[in-house]
């Protein structure tokens, strides 16, 4: 009675109470994405507001000097003379990544979707890897593409004489492309297996009956029904070759002269051999600036590139 006779106003009409169901439902989605959220502002949205206003700055820790300079880090940028060659090895690795790394996760995804004996074993070894310690595969690389190393002495076997790999600009390229896409092809391997599994077998069966050949059957069936995946693999690809900096570090230094110096390698010299935090954060505002158009752009053509069953 006493909760009822809170419900009724003045004039006698019946109130709605303050904690409605759909108040009730909004409060704990709210409390359920709090975390995230908090996550997000945290680690996110303030450190890329920092970055922005450091960019602003001249910070010279050695010294303690903390100078406002307004737009002359991105005047420096834009007339820096090692930039065209830095970009130009950035696009050079980002693309050869990225065609390498899908085309063979394809592939092998392929060839261990077949129902043949002991076909985990050869699923849990492309994938070993992806869970391998990223300095200690690159170390074990870099000890194998010198010119004594495991490579040339395989070559060697066979009458053929192998060059210096991380001492020539074309062969430094290819092979700290090639460490890359050794080390994560098995995650996207992983990405397609799931998605071809969920191919319905029907399709392939009705495609045999029209005589389609296996080549049609991929083109027409697998690759528009994969398509969401491929998508989520490219992007996820994409962004992580502009991120890849412990490579390069550890196998070439950035080397020879200015070959593999990809834009993440040369923000680390600027920021943190040569101590231009500022200009360095100008790189970084740069390097987000490219994530995000072409993450933007990749997401922009999924109504062409991407069937929806639905």
């Amino acid at each position: 009675m006493a909760v009822a006779s809170q419900q009724i106003g003045k004039n006698g009409a019946r109130r709605r109470p303050f904690w409605t169901i759909a108040r009730r439902d909004a409060l704990a989605g709210y409390l359920f994405i709090a975390p995230q959220l908090a996550g997000i502002i945290t680690f996110v949205l303030i450190p890329l507001g920092l970055v922005f206003w450091y960019s602003l700055h001249e910070w010279n820790v050695l010294a303690g000097t903390f100078n406002f300079k307004g737009p002359a880090n991105y005047e420096k940028l834009l007339s820096d003379p090692a930039l065209p060659e830095v970009m130009g090895a950035t696009a050079m690795f980002s693309a050869g990544l990225v065609v390498m790394n899908m085309s063979l996760a394809l592939l092998l995804a392929v060839l261990v979707n077949q129902k043949l004996r002991g076909i985990v074993i050869f699923r849990t070894l492309f994938f070993s890897p992806v869970v391998v310690s990223l300095v200690a595969w690159t170390i074990v690389w870099s000890f194998l593409l010198q010119a004594n190393g495991g490579i040339n002495g395989l070559l060697a076997v066979v009458g053929v004489e192998g060059p210096n790999w991380l001492r020539h600009p074309t062969t430094a390229m290819v092979s700290v492309t090639v460490v890359q896409v050794f080390k994560n092809v098995g995650l996207n391997m992983v990405l397609f297996l799931a998605a071809l599994q969920g191919v319905p077998k029907e399709l392939y069966e009705a495609a045999r009956v029209d005589g389609a050949s296996r080549l049609k059957q991929f083109r027409r069936i697998t690759l528009p029904l994969i398509s969401p995946t491929v998508l989520l693999t490219s992007i996820i690809t994409i962004v992580g070759s502009l991120q890849v900096f412990a490579q390069i570090a550890v196998l070439t230094q950035g080397g020879p002269g200015m070959s593999t110096t990809v834009l993440v390698y040369y923000l680390y010299q600027q920021a943190f051999q040569f101590h231009r935090f500022g200009y360095g954060a100008t790189i970084s505002v740069l390097l987000f600036l490219i994530v995000a158009i072409l993450t933007f752009a990749q997401w922009q053509m999924r109504r062409r590139l991407v069937f929806y069953e639905s």
